[in-house]
């Protein structure tokens, strides 16, 4: 059993794991906890009810929060010639083509995002071992395998986040910094759900969202009434 620090437990006695917080609420609680020594980022957790071994239930996808994520991406682009030039005015931090695919293929992944353009997929297939585990591996579904990569560079280099859905049935992300303000940090979390829950699969019955909480990157989570963060 992982050991919990004094100030983990200071802020699980604030929070009331059986109640379901409004957002805005949860989130101001969440800002009032002891706080770690470095700018935590703030997540959300969604429980889906769908059957993970099931291809056609599964969700992946990317949303742009409103209000960006508060940190720097690292985003690496796979393309050549005009494409190229396209993606390193944009603000790529490297790219690259068949290089930088055996430079990935070594063990380098000090990134956030991997963008390609299509014609790149025969040197990026072959990084799924290296990057698939680490939830970074290109997707048309996700707007990172696509023939305009300067725009997707902008758009992640904004604040775009990617998402997919674990084995578990269930969807992590972040929506912001706990240094952000509780509104700001709805707005992103607003955006988010309402994208996940516009993204339903048509296989799946019942109940698609079943549980929400958010917390921070060192702090207990605390339930949220998901109903009240959609325009559903």
């Amino acid at each position: 059993m992982v050991k919990q620090s004094k100030r983990y437990r200071a802020a699980s006695a604030k929070v009331d794991r059986n109640k379901v917080y409004e957002p805005g609420e949860a989130l101001t609680l969440l800002k009032a906890l002891p706080g770690a020594k470095f700018d935590e980022t703030v997540e959300v957790a969604v429980s889906l009810g769908i059957d993970p071994r099931k291809s056609d239930q599964l969700v992946r996808g990317a949303v742009s929060l409103p209000k960006g994520l508060g940190k720097k991406i690292k985003v690496i682009v796979f393309a050549e010639g005009d494409k190229a030039a396209a993606a390193t005015a944009a603000g790529a931090d490297v790219v690259g083509s068949g290089e930088l695919a055996e430079k990935v293929l070594g063990g380098w992944t000090d990134f956030d995002i991997v963008i390609a353009s299509p014609d790149m997929m025969k040197h990026v297939g072959k990084l799924g071992k290296v990057l698939g585990p680490q939830g970074k591996m290109p997707s048309p579904k996700s707007g990172t395998v696509t023939p305009d990569v300067a725009a997707a560079v902008r758009e992640f280099k904004a604040g775009k986040v990617e998402f997919r859905t674990d084995a578990g049935g269930n969807v992590h992300a972040p929506v912001g910094k706990r240094s952000f303000a509780a509104e700001d940090l709805e707005i992103n979390l607003r955006a988010f759900l309402d994208h996940l829950i516009a993204m339903r699969p048509a296989a799946v019955k019942g109940q698609f969202v079943r549980k929400v909480s958010v917390s921070t990157t060192m702090s207990p989570g605390a339930w949220i009434n998901y109903g009240a963060t959609t325009n559903a």
